[in-house]
């Protein structure tokens, strides 16, 4: 705004105005102003000094022969009209008396005001903080109700849902979350608790919206004609029976006619060590017209996923190994790409030295919990199941899902490091403690068990 002060003017010194004009314009005109600073320096002026003065300038003085003037009688002299007339029809000032220094304005505004300034910029960053990290305990201690809920039936992005067979209320409600569609998981766990009947979802792709309100969710999902039926999404982490149950909800293809192909090992050119396809569907979306038979779906998945080995450098011997090492990476990993990296550096250093894998996912695939890490003490003691790294030597019998590229390059370059132990500490964020020793590795074991039982919704995770 114009009438906001100048920072340079601020602090630049007052006394550093520039000459008056009298001595600009005396300075452009070359005149000399030693006798006018000599008059001024004078207290009373010559009856001579006075007829030289009115030489040079023009100004009234004293007549020769007359007492000398005093510098009032100077000063009011100059000050009269007639002074000022002849002053102006001439370029040098016969006013030769230093004009005084102007009075230095004080800045109150600033000696008071910047302080005040400065705490209230200081206040609002303290408060934008707190905000930030303390909301929820903000809004707790003031009585503000947190917001649970979106309003409306979403915001116009599309987002692709995937319900598994057997997934139930909570899975669902953390799948729509963790997606955006809803704001919380309670908002879509506590709407349906108070449904007369539990609504029925059938295994499938939908397509729904960011930002939607619980409602609005819920009614997408019961509604048919959001069912994905044109394109194909399998996600990373997919169990081989979970991808042909979405396989067959979104091309029309016959489960059995599915699970029998995917039996047909020799077709697909599998390695020798392979005991079904568990591994080699590429996790991607496909585009389909629906006119597939099982076979040329299954061979357009398996055949990306070698595309994607060969592009890796991984060779046709070491397909079986690099798969099952990268399924299991991607079924013990969370969202932090880091962590693929070094949780592969975890199980190849135990590989290294001899000692078990002791992977719970890989206990609970082969008990046929697919949707669990957790295990009892007897599931880890059964030998007889192949896939049990408690109780078995070395890798499991072969991959506990699909993985995606992420965990393949994880798989072929895992991170320099010592670690022997990990343990997500926080399923819904994926933090992970990584250690080297049994008792750091237990005592975060024990954050993950609190961490669970703290909440419906972290139970989900569990």
């Amino acid at each position: 705004m114009a009438d906001e002060p100048n920072w340079e003017d601020i602090f630049n010194d007052d006394s550093s105005e520039s000459a008056p004009k009298s001595a600009r314009a005396a300075a452009a005109h070359g005149t000399e102003r030693a006798e006018s600073a000599d008059v001024e320096r004078a207290d009373t002026v010559s009856a001579d000094a006075q007829t030289a003065d009115t030489a040079v300038s023009g100004a009234a003085v004293a007549p020769t022969g007359e007492q000398p003037m005093t510098r009032r009688e100077a000063r009011a002299a100059h000050g009269s009209p007639a002074a000022r007339s002849s002053q102006s029809s001439t370029a040098v000032d016969a006013d030769s008396t230093e004009p005084r220094p102007p009075r230095r304005k004080r800045r109150w505004w600033l000696i008071i005001g910047l302080p005040i300034l400065l705490i209230a910029l200081a206040g609002a960053a303290v408060a934008t903080y707190a905000w930030v990290n303390y909301e929820e305990k903000i809004r707790e201690v003031l009585g503000w109700e947190l917001p649970n809920d979106f309003e409306g039936a979403g915001n116009g992005e599309e987002v692709i849902v995937t319900v598994n067979s057997g997934d139930i209320g909570s899975d669902i409600a953390r799948t729509l979350n963790v997606a955006g569609v809803t704001l919380t998981f309670d908002a879509f766990y506590d709407l349906l608790l108070v449904q007369e009947t539990d609504p029925a979802f059938f295994p499938g792709n939908y397509s729904l919206q960011k930002e939607m309100s619980a409602q609005s969710a819920l009614d997408a999902l019961l509604d048919p004609e959001n069912k994905v039926t044109d394109r194909l999404l399998i996600t990373e982490g997919t169990t081989l029976p979970d991808a042909l149950e979405i396989i067959s909800q979104t091309t029309g293809i016959a489960l059995a006619e599915l699970q029998t192909a995917s039996a047909d090992l020799a077709h697909f050119g599998l390695p020798a060590e392979a005991i079904s396809l568990e591994g080699y569907l590429f996790p991607a979306t496909y585009e389909i017209d629906g006119s597939q038979d099982p076979y040329v779906v299954l061979d357009l998945m398996v055949n990306t996923m070698y595309e994607k080995l060969d592009a890796a450098g991984v060779a046709v011997e070491d397909r079986y190994r690099i798969l099952t090492m990268a399924a299991l990476v991607q079924r013990e990993a969370g969202p932090n790409t880091d962590d693929f990296y070094k949780i592969a550096r975890v199980f190849y250093n135990r590989l290294d030295q001899g000692i078990l894998l002791q992977s719970d996912a890989t206990v609970a695939y082969g008990t046929g919990n697919l949707h669990t890490v957790w295990t009892t003490d007897s599931e880890r003691a059964d030998a007889s199941n192949p896939y049990n790294t408690y109780a078995n030597p070395g890798l499991p019998v072969g991959p506990i899902g699909l993985p995606g590229e992420l965990a393949i390059d994880a798989a072929i370059n895992p991170v320099a490091g010592d670690w022997l132990f990990f343990v997500p500490i926080n399923l819904a964020t994926g933090e992970t403690v990584f250690t080297t020793n049994v008792d750091d590795h237990e005592a975060a074991a024990q954050q993950l068990r609190d961490w669970c039982a703290e909440s419906e919704e972290n139970g989900s995770y569990c």
